[in-house]
């Protein structure tokens, strides 16, 4: 895969991540605490995991295929666990020079 597609598909899964990440936080968690709905959590939750997964594995390829300095996996892994760390990352490290 070409470096510039790895880049597109690493962006795109980490900003389906990002708002999978929000729509857990700020939707589906209001919903099982506030109006006693714990399936909504279920279903995002699940869609949330997998997303994830997929992020993971996506940093690690564009990790290997580019040659990256570690530096910049280990803030794109911590930036998954941040709402809108995705979006910070992508702005200030994937789209930025150091890339």
């Amino acid at each position: 895969m070409e470096s510039g597609t790895l880049k597109s598909v690493f962006r795109f899964f980490g900003f389906l991540e990002g708002g999978s990440l929000l729509l857990l936080l700020g939707i589906a968690m209001p919903l099982k605490y506030l109006a006693g709905k714990p399936e909504v959590v279920t279903v995002i939750g699940s869609i949330h995991g997998f997303l994830f997964t997929v992020y993971v594995i996506t940093l690690i390829v564009m990790t290997i295929k580019t040659k990256w300095p570690i530096k910049w996996p280990v803030i794109g892994l911590i930036v998954a666990f941040i709402p809108f760390g995705t979006f910070v990352y992508d702005h200030y490290y994937i789209r930025s020079k150091y890339y």
